[in-house]
């Protein structure tokens, strides 16, 4: 959503249901109210207990900040345990750079005769090393091997800092089809909009237009580099976590210490449950064990 929207919302806060609202949705919003205010409590104290992680008592705003991204996060993590049997052939919690290849490309590599047609053919030649490429900015030890952490990095690497430049090399890959190495007007055009000949260009297109001049093109010689692409696709001016924790704490901090204790937080917990830092309410409805 959009962050203006989302903290002129915080600096109203005319109401909790409407903070939960906006950030749930109605129907999420009511998985909450499925809950006692007591049972409430008492789940929110033991999330409390985990966000404080040095277990001094107080929660810091990078406390907070490390938990709600943590949280959102944990999709991801869902998603690779869904997976690891598919790659991990020998069972020693590990997948390999070899198992990965034979699950994902074993038939063709064995049956090359089989892939003669040339769009086939492109796409595997293209996506084998690309995959061997991210999979080793992935593998951190470099042993040609992936924990569940790197393995998450590889499947899933906008979420980690050190794979961000691997996500943009492949953006400009996918983009660039002239192969310059650069994406200049049209190619960024193209990536949004198929052209059919002859016919108009709708507003929109228009507009993307300009907001590639003025806003893309940072350096202004028609055409992104390696650096504005990640500015396009990685803005640095917004961090929803920061945000969140900031506003939970701003909102619930009654001594203005600058962090919270669980007393604090249970005082205000209509605020939390309604936050992301209980990934939107659903935390309280989670078994303990799962989180």
């Amino acid at each position: 959503h959009d962050p203006e929207l989302s903290r002129q919302t915080h600096e109203d806060n005319k109401s909790f249901q409407y903070d939960h609202e906006a950030f749930l949705g109605k129907e999420e919003a009511k998985t909450f109210d499925q809950l006692t205010p007591e049972e409430s409590k008492e789940r929110l104290g033991k999330i409390v207990d985990r966000i404080d992680s040095d277990a001094d008592g107080y929660i810091t705003t990078a406390e907070l900040k490390a938990w709600i991204k943590r949280v959102q996060k944990r999709y991801v993590y869902e998603n690779v345990a869904k997976v690891w049997t598919d790659y991990d052939l020998n069972k020693d919690n590990k997948i390999s750079w070899d198992e990965y290849k034979q699950a994902t490309y074993g038939y063709y590599l064995a049956n090359p005769e089989e892939f003669d047609d040339a769009t086939d053919q492109f796409s595997f030649k293209k996506m084998l090393p690309r995959d061997e490429r991210r999979f080793k900015a992935a593998d951190l030890d470099r042993d040609l091997t992936a924990d569940r952490e790197e393995f998450t990095a590889f499947l899933h690497p906008e979420e980690f800092e050190h794979m961000k430049d691997i996500v943009v090399l492949e953006t400009l890959e996918d983009i660039d089809k002239n192969g310059d190495g650069h994406v200049d007007e049209d190619e960024y055009i193209a990536d949004m909009f198929a052209h059919e000949d002859g016919g108009p260009e709708p507003d929109w297109v228009k507009t993307e237009r300009e907001q590639f001049s003025d806003f893309r093109d940072l350096n202004k010689d028609g055409k992104m580099d390696q650096d504005e692409i990640r500015y396009w696709i990685m803005p640095q001016d917004y961090d929803h976590a920061q945000a969140e924790a900031r506003h939970l704490v701003y909102e619930s901090d009654q001594d203005k210490d600058q962090m919270l204790t669980k007393e604090e937080i249970l005082e205000n917990w209509n605020m939390f449950v309604g936050s992301q830092a209980t990934n939107y309410g659903e935390d309280l409805t989670r078994n303990h064990d799962e989180l």
